[in-house]
């Protein structure tokens, strides 16, 4: 079932959102107004090294009162590629540059309303350079071995949909064994 958007009017617009509101048309034909958020690309980068461990940022979300193990993610800047924004977000947030950069998987963590998409790209180094340039970004960061991912997923310890399926797609294309 496809739904039409008539028209969407500007609610709020600032350069991290742009939220309207949308005219919908149901395939009954009934209308209905829904909400959109309205985001620019956002890029990360999953950081592993040779002894299949992963580099994460343990964090407070405010906004959700949580806790928990994320992968380096952000905002692409204007004029910005993907990759170079991933490489950015990974050493603001961590203080580790990454090595080559290969596109890893595309995400829309929440496509019911909004049309967030984080760009997520995969390298196998890292190199220290420094403390992070975003030292609020996080409590801690640390090499997490692999294999302990699905031990902190139900734990409740990885709960962001974008570090979950890059963490996840990530074990699952190393294939059996690889954690």
């Amino acid at each position: 079932m496809r739904w039409i958007v008539h028209s969407e009017k500007p609610l709020y617009n600032d350069p991290w959102l742009d939220i309207r509101l949308a005219d919908v048309e149901l395939p009954d034909g009934r209308h209905l107004d829904h909400r959109l958020i309205r985001t620019p690309p956002g890029a990360g980068a999953v950081m592993t090294d040779q002894h299949k461990r992963v580099l994460l940022l343990w964090r407070h979300r405010f906004i959700t009162g949580t806790w928990g193990w994320e992968i380096p993610v952000g905002r692409a800047e204007p004029g910005e590629s993907l990759a170079e924004a991933a490489a950015r977000e990974a050493e603001e947030e961590t203080g580790w540059r990454p090595g080559p950069l290969r596109p890893l998987l595309t995400v829309e963590p929440t496509p019911g309303i909004s049309t967030s998409v984080h760009h997520i790209y995969r390298t196998d180094t890292a190199t220290r350079i420094g403390a992070p340039e975003d030292d609020f970004e996080s409590s801690r960061i640390d090499w997490v071995p692999l294999a302990t991912i699905p031990e902190l997923i139900s734990a409740g310890e990885i709960s962001s949909a974008t570090t979950l399926a890059a963490l996840l797609y990530t074990i699952v294309q190393d294939g059996p064994g690889s954690c």
